[in-house]
């Protein structure tokens, strides 16, 4: 049994039953902690819970799940620091703010990665623990495919025995668009260089895809909707919302050893603050934005950085918050010979209606859909100019470099959609990035947002990586089976025509992907670098556990949150085995 709900990931606590208390009251959703029948829980959960103790959860949100809509009620309304190598430009950071974190918010494109990734987890950790060979089991518990909400025949374009049989839905797309068949026969005709894959859970991720996203019956499948909704009632689990953890509070010592199974919280900045008490331990998964910030507000990070804030050092952990990771992604737009695309949708309220009426009757439509329909993930030439200076950084030769991503029509991330005219839009990524940034503490004051770096494109592999994979794009929208569909390259980075101006368009239309990864990443358990052990245990504390993608040792060739699924699935196992 799993149940879990996480800030931009998931968390999962997974446990064979055990005896609990009996005097409880049966499972609830609340958002005021004098409602509780006991402050004394075996579990406290930061984002995410399990059925088999009882289990307190504290999501700091509304019970909502929305599409991504930066500066909504839904989300965390970060932004980062300005962007040194994007012209400091500071960009919209949202994170999810809802049950399910940002598996409610999220695109759902589902890539677990290759099993490359796994293997060099297990590497960098020195331990076996995290190796393919041993995640794969976690894989096949977290996920399942399903059919699209539409039953249209996906043979050849997915292949079942790569799934497995877990809560997670995963589905092709439920409205098949007129990209689909482009984008398949240009890869089958043009042999390695966009080499076809039918299915990217295969353990080889490089190749061209349509896409496979979190979508069953022709609903989003979060992290929430799969794993705490069927059992919110149960009697062991109460889930409070719009709630803050203000910090981890040390509730004594043993051998010297600090140990955090307290946890503060309140609703807001001026409410008094409660505390809760894990007789077990406390997990935290609030995300690779809210871990760090939560750990250096209890006094668990770098103490020349903690103590100027006037924060008293507890465990001087100098990772936590540093080695922040992400995808840049950017924009790239195709005028289209078409009348088809989604533009129309955007700009006309009576076919947005139509459409929306359609998925509130039956799930289906376009609505049913996410907005890609299919995904690449390539790698640079081994005989590159790059590779002269700077050693390859992807976790192997089935892991990519960058990625692209199409949409049937234009999707805008920095230049609104214009008022006329039918467009495709291929967004191009780094995935095995170079650049590393952080996330420190602006204040002490657990309500003001942390500041948020991830300082992109500021590699020469990052900025190199970026430029092959607009004229990746631009090569393969040339083939034969888009000659007559595609009319002209389109907007800044479209007009860019030597390296030096697509390098510099891209600095103006960088955004993020939404990944986040490694702020409190996992080590060698006696490394001296590094936040938590291989079995995600806080190093240098007693009774404090971390799953979710902070912990990440290196950021995957993927779309983060099925490599948050698997690792959580593995803890789960963890602490079954730490407490049954």
């Amino acid at each position: 049994m799993r149940c879990f709900t996480a800030s931009g990931l998931a968390c999962v606590i997974a446990f064979a039953a055990l005896a609990v208390s009996t005097n409880v009251a049966y499972g609830a959703l609340y958002t005021d902690a004098s409602q509780f029948p006991t402050l004394h829980y075996d579990f406290v959960v930061i984002g995410g819970t399990n059925p088999d103790f009882f289990v307190l959860v504290i999501e700091a949100v509304p019970f909502l799940a929305l599409a991504n809509l930066p500066y909504s009620s839904v989300t965390w309304n970060y932004s980062t620091t300005p962007q040194a190598s994007l012209n400091n430009r500071v960009l919209s950071y949202p994170r999810g703010r809802v049950l399910g974190g940002s598996t409610s918010i999220n695109l759902m494109t589902y890539t677990p990665g290759s099993d490359d990734e796994y293997n060099r987890w297990a590497e960098l950790t020195g331990n076996d623990y995290w190796a393919w060979k041993n995640l794969a089991p976690f894989y096949f518990k977290s996920s399942r495919l399903v059919p699209p909400v539409d039953n249209h025949s996906t043979a050849g374009l997915v292949d079942p025995a790569d799934h497995g049989f877990g809560p997670v839905e995963v589905s092709l797309p439920g409205l098949p668009s007129e990209l689909d068949g482009r984008v398949v026969n240009a890869s089958k005709a043009s042999g390695a260089e966009f080499p076809f894959n039918i299915d990217m859970q295969s353990g080889n991720s490089v190749g061209v895809s349509i896409v496979q996203s979190t979508i069953g019956g022709g609903i989003r499948s979060s992290s929430s909707r799969a794993y705490l909704e069927p059992h919110i009632h149960r009697k062991n689990l109460h889930v409070l919302i719009q709630n803050t953890v203000t910090r981890l509070v040390k509730s004594g010592s043993s051998d010297g050893v600090p140990i955090f199974k307290q946890v503060e919280f309140a609703p807001s900045w001026s409410a008094k603050r409660k505390i809760v008490t894990a007789n077990k331990e406390v997990v935290l998964s609030a995300g690779s934005i809210g871990t760090p910030q939560i750990l250096m507000l209890s006094g668990i990070g770098d103490a020349t950085e903690l103590k100027p804030l006037g924060i008293k050092p507890v465990v001087n952990l100098p990772d936590v918050g540093k080695n922040l990771q992400d995808h840049p992604i950017m924009s790239n737009y195709w005028v289209v010979n078409s009348n088809n695309t989604f533009d129309d949708v955007l700009r006309n309220a009576s076919i947005f209606n139509a459409d929306l009426a359609q998925w509130l009757a039956n799930k289906t439509g376009l609505f049913s859909n996410s907005f890609p329909n299919a995904v690449a993930f390539l790698r640079i030439p081994r005989n590159a100019s790059i590779f002269k200076s700077v050693r390859d950084p992807s976790a192997g030769s089935c892991s990519a470099h960058f990625e692209m991503i199409w949409g049937d029509g234009y999707g805008a991330t920095v230049v609104p959609q214009p008022g006329t005219g039918h467009f495709v839009t291929i967004y191009t990524a780094v995935v095995s990035p170079t650049s590393v940034g952080s996330v420190r503490l602006a204040s002490a004051d657990p309500f003001t947002f942390p500041l948020i770096n991830p300082n992109f494109f500021n590699t020469s592999f990052d900025q190199f990586a970026m430029l092959s994979a607009v004229k990746a794009a631009r090569a393969f929208m040339a083939t034969r089976p888009w000659r007559g569909f595609v009319v002209s390259r389109f907007g800044p980075v479209g007009t860019a025509e030597t390296d030096q101006d697509i390098i510099a368009a891209a600095r103006d239309a960088i955004v993020t992907i939404w990944h986040p990864t490694s702020t409190a990443r996992m080590s060698p358990k006696n490394a001296s670098w590094g936040v938590v052990d291989p079995q995600l245990l806080v190093k240098g504390v007693s009774g404090l556990r971390i799953v979710d993608a902070s912990v990440i040792p290196i950021i995957p060739a993927a779309h983060t949150s099925a490599p948050t699924y698997i690792l959580a699935e593995r803890a789960a196992e963890f602490i079954k085995r730490a407490w049954y």
